[in-house]
């Protein structure tokens, strides 16, 4: 058979009378983020309703936004792209893509990672495979996992490959993410200057700059660069939520609520990216002692509507912080009811990761809400060392290392939030940031605090 190629000259299914060029395009804006990739992908499956592969990376590309009304959606992509396969066979590579959206339907996320890998390393070219292998990496908080796979790409495409640059973001983000932040650096500059539109690229020069404490580089690298990422879905506000990052860095408060505001939140979405965006940096806030006014309130009812998601344990803890910040406390309880429900079932992959440490994480953000620092405290260290697991990145999942050591500090768990910061610094290039400064000051003066007032104060055992 005679098939079409595609523009990374993969060979595709797609009918003679099927519209090739909106195909590349969709592709293209998957790897670029865009807001227009469901538009491409639509016209796509109208000029050719029975080719296989974009049925199916609308069932992925639905799992990957991580809402339990979508799951049917990724199911009846698959019931559809079988009945498409019946009328017209499809090629080894797309019954991957096939083989991985059943993998995900059944519950395995990290199988349906490991075929599309297994297509990677057959093919370095594709770069369908590529991002997708990316995606699902990061849901599952796999930085090793990413790097070692755009590593298997890196050698193969040249400055001539449609996504060289886009592949380039890639590498650059798992550079950042498993701890080599001046190659990132590099590598994430030249996938912006190769393709101006590569978003992924450009945040990851501002994880660079993040994880290093570079904030006067890191505001100058996002504001001169806005054509990167104002193509882009909701991934825009997660670059705001980075440029808000480095103003709270710098102490410019009204910055920061200005960004809240007029981008991260101006859009009142239940995206639970968009959820975790703002429910974290508002915490972040309040730990810095900043009162948030009313602005959890739109959170917390959004949260309330998604207690019995059960997704991704990324997603809960999340609304888990929104629900605690709304002081919505019968919608947290519920939240952790069906939790402890799925760890106990462990039907599938998320259950295992809910289990563990997705249920301790959980339990000691609701007891931080309350203010018991010292279940808070112990329940979130128990989770610490397996929290790269729930999924994202360092820097999102930073919010929880922040409330450890203040639920560490506040309850009296001195050498613990000692050893905890020096941690978080040696990941952070060692240098301290302005969080770990100030709560180094504090341990001082909470210490001192305890040996002069000894009668008034204990310190628990660890």
């Amino acid at each position: 058979m005679n098939f079409a190629h595609d523009i990374f000259g993969c060979p595709v299914t797609i009918s003679p009378s099927g519209d090739l060029e909106a195909w590349n395009n969709a592709q293209l804006a998957f790897l670029a983020h865009a807001a227009v990739t469901p538009e491409h992908l639509g016209k796509t499956l109208a000029s050719d309703p029975d080719f296989a592969l974009p049925i199916i990376c609308k069932g992925i590309f639905s799992l990957l936004l991580g809402r339990r009304e979508l799951y049917s959606v990724a199911v009846e992509a698959e019931r559809d792209a079988r009945k498409a396969v019946a009328r017209r066979p499809i090629t080894s590579r797309e019954k991957v893509f096939l083989d991985a959206l059943a993998d995900w339907n059944a519950g395995s996320i990290s199988a349906a990672g490991d075929r599309i890998d297994a297509l990677v390393m057959e093919n370095p070219h594709d770069a369908l495979a590529m991002k997708l292998v990316q995606a699902i990496r990061f849901v599952l908080g796999d930085a090793n996992g990413m790097r070692s796979s755009i590593e298997s790409v890196i050698p193969h495409i040249g400055t001539d490959h449609a996504a060289f640059g886009y592949a380039k973001g890639c590498h650059s983000f798992t550079l950042e993410e498993t701890g080599e932040y001046a190659l990132a650096e590099k590598i994430g500059r030249e996938a912006v200057l190769h393709s101006p539109d590569d978003a992924w690229g450009l945040h990851a020069v501002a994880h660079v700059y993040d994880m290093t404490n570079n904030t006067d580089a890191g505001i100058d690298w996002l504001q001169n660069r806005t054509q990167a990422w104002s193509h882009c879905n909701n991934f825009r506000y997660h670059v705001w939520w980075h440029m808000a990052l480095m103003h709270l860095d710098r102490n410019e408060i009204d910055a920061v609520y200005a960004l809240y505001d007029d981008y991260i939140r101006a859009d009142k979405t239940d995206d639970y990216r968009d959820i975790s965006n703002a429910a974290s940096l508002l915490s972040r806030l309040e730990l810095e002692g900043h009162d948030v006014g009313n602005r959890w309130d739109e959170l917390a009812a959004i949260s309330e509507n998604r207690t019995e998601d059960g997704c991704l344990a990324f997603a809960d803890l999340h609304y888990m912080l929104s629900l605690i910040g709304g002081d919505k406390k019968v919608a947290a309880s519920n939240l952790l009811a069906r939790m402890r429900k799925d760890a106990a079932a462990e039907a599938n992959e998320m259950d295992a990761i809910m289990k563990h440490p997705g249920l301790s994480a959980a339990e000691g953000l609701e007891a931080f809400g309350e203010g018991n620092f010292t279940a808070a405290f112990r329940h979130m260290a128990g989770a610490r060392d397996a929290m790269q697991t729930v999924g994202g990145s360092h820097a999102q999942r930073d919010v929880f290392e922040r409330l450890t050591i203040e639920a560490a500090l506040r309850g009296g768990y001195f050498d613990a939030a000692e050893r905890f910061l020096l941690a978080r610094t040696q990941r952070r290039g060692n240098i301290e940031d302005r969080f770990a400064s100030l709560r180094m000051q504090e341990l001082a003066s909470q210490r001192n605090l305890a040996k002069t007032n000894t009668t008034d104060f204990t310190v628990p055992a660890e």
